[in-house]
């Protein structure tokens, strides 16, 4: 299994450096390789628990998959951007392609240095791709560019250290290069455009991004250390958990965002929220369905109740929030993509907030949360966080937070590219969803190694080929200009690798298909 997910996303590589081929391209090769051979010896760390911090069981090291994501969408950013003639975005990509090489290579060489005894050929390996990526970089960056990337590995390490420990058995190594990573690069881009704050320089909602995801996770760091020190069940913690984060949020994150949007944040986000009467049907419409997902929780606990306590939801019941999300997407995607951007920005922070309530066991609903979720865990859930809804949150938001927008004039992108913000509606909506359920129902014939079904990965395909024909008939602005057989291709490829990753796919399948479509 793990050859075969070696194998495609090889296949991935290879397709984006035919494409690009560029010194960054022969560089993502030089990494993939070098990644394939250190994953090897992760996957024995963790099979002997000799890997420093306690990763998620169950599943592989992940790395070579991860390790090539953030690399793979710097390049093909870095490559649209430049056919747009945007240089500063271009610059970006290269910031992003390196950033991503040099957290992977920290990864490879982290594990090659715990390993006894030290396994030479893999040491020589690491230090000739290791070598290729500085060199190329170090005639490619300017000087501030790899004060930048040498930033993003900085904070990478410290909050590695910091959550990894917190956290036990939530992440794989390949899923912690992947979120810490991107929180990494999210943190040092506010520190940054908060130190060069330009009037009217600068989008309000990518603003809202980065001061949201900062102040959410740095919202948790505060409490998690505070909660060491006193019990966070009594109602004396729970009273000053809900002060201090009115004081956190009024006091810190405000503040923040008003100095980068140069307004008062609240009454920009009432005027953006109900600006047309588009926005105003969207949001009543997304309210229903909100009421709908929790009306599901509600009903499968009261059956588990009347039936029995140790009643777990199926696959089935779990990809009814799937099929729920895709109905939120699509709408948003079609007539208001930064309404979306916003609403699915403002999702995030309140489902980590309510993480956070369900983990310290804040009163009055902190034991509430912990008895309705527990009936959806499944085996990825082995740490002391519930994390498999905000995986499928941000598997559908990535795609629509991460489209280079500035290098798109139109509003979408030439060719397949059009498909971009559709990724994670293609790859975890319709997708995931229709694998798993037809491969748990009518499943037969099984994938070598794994437990996945040939039938769920070709009713996948196939009906991904069908939201695409119907995105077609909905979605004006899409025009594939005959680019049918690349989308097949990479529909397929994202596909096998649902079947074969042990990794969130909820994470990895839309960034990889949003890779190929960007290609």
């Amino acid at each position: 299994a793990v050859l075969v997910e070696s194998l495609l996303v090889f296949t991935v590589v290879l397709l984006v450096h035919a494409t690009v081929w560029d010194r960054f391209s022969w560089c993502a090769v030089a990494l993939a390789i070098q990644a394939f051979y250190v994953q090897f010896k992760w996957d024995r760390l963790l099979q002997l628990g000799g890997a420093v911090f306690q990763f998620r069981g169950a599943a592989n090291s992940g790395l070579l998959p991860a390790s090539m994501v953030i690399p793979l969408l710097g390049v093909v950013m870095k490559e649209r951007c430049r056919a747009a003639g945007i240089v500063y975005f271009e610059r970006f990509g290269i910031v992003v392609a390196s950033t991503g090489m040099l957290l992977a290579l920290f990864l490879s060489v982290l594990a090659v240095g715990i390993t006894k005894p030290v396994p030479t050929n893999t040491c020589i390996l690491a230090g000739i791709a290791g070598g290729v990526i500085i060199y190329t970089m170090k005639h490619s960056l300017t000087v501030s560019e790899v004060i930048e990337v040498l930033e993003v590995l900085l904070i990478f390490v410290y909050l590695s250290m910091i959550l990894l420990y917190l956290l036990p058995r939530c992440f794989t190594p390949g899923e912690a290069l992947l979120v810490l990573g991107g929180v990494s690069f999210v943190l040092n881009q506010l520190i940054k455009r908060s130190l060069n704050v330009i009037e009217g320089r600068g989008d309000p909602i990518d603003f809202f991004l980065l001061v949201a995801v900062v102040g959410v996770v740095l919202l948790g760091l505060f409490f998690t250390v505070l909660f060491i020190f006193m019990d966070s069940g009594t109602w004396i913690s729970s009273m000053f958990f809900h002060m201090m984060t009115a004081v956190l949020g009024l006091g810190v994150i405000m503040p923040w965002l008003y100095r980068l949007i140069q307004r008062n944040p609240l009454f920009w986000l009432l005027q953006f929220l109900f600006q047309t009467q588009m926005r105003l049907y969207l949001l009543v419409y997304w309210t229903f369905l909100a009421a709908s997902a929790c009306g599901v929780v509600f009903y499968q606990n009261a059956k588990r109740s009347s039936e029995s306590k140790k009643h777990q939801a199926s696959t089935i019941t779990r990809k009814y929030f799937h099929f729920i999300v895709v109905a939120t997407y699509v709408p948003g995607l079609i007539y208001d993509r930064q309404l979306l951007y916003v609403a699915a920005v403002l999702c995030l922070a309140v489902f980590i907030f309510l993480e956070y309530i369900r983990y310290f066991r804040i009163k009055p609903f902190g034991q509430t949360l912990r008895h309705l979720l527990s009936l959806f865990l499944d085996e990825r859930d082995s740490g002391p966080l519930i994390l498999t809804h905000i995986y499928l949150l941000l598997g559908m938001s990535l795609p629509v937070w991460l489209f280079p927008r500035s290098c798109a004039p139109k509003g979408t992108l030439p060719g397949a590219g059009a498909l971009v913000p559709y990724s994670g509606v293609l790859a975890v909506g319709v997708g995931d969803t229709i694998a798993s359920v037809f491969g748990s129902t009518m499943g037969e014939i099984k994938w070598p190694g794994t437990k996945k079904t040939f039938e769920g990965t070709m009713t996948a395909i196939f009906a991904q080929i069908i939201a695409v024909a119907l995105i077609l008939i909905f979605d004006s602005s899409v025009n594939l200009n005959s680019s049918y057989a690349w989308i097949l291709a990479s529909v397929s490829l994202v596909s096998l690798l649902e079947a074969y990753t042990t990794q969130i796919d909820n994470l990895l399948l839309p960034l990889y298909l949003q890779i190929m479509l960007m290609t």
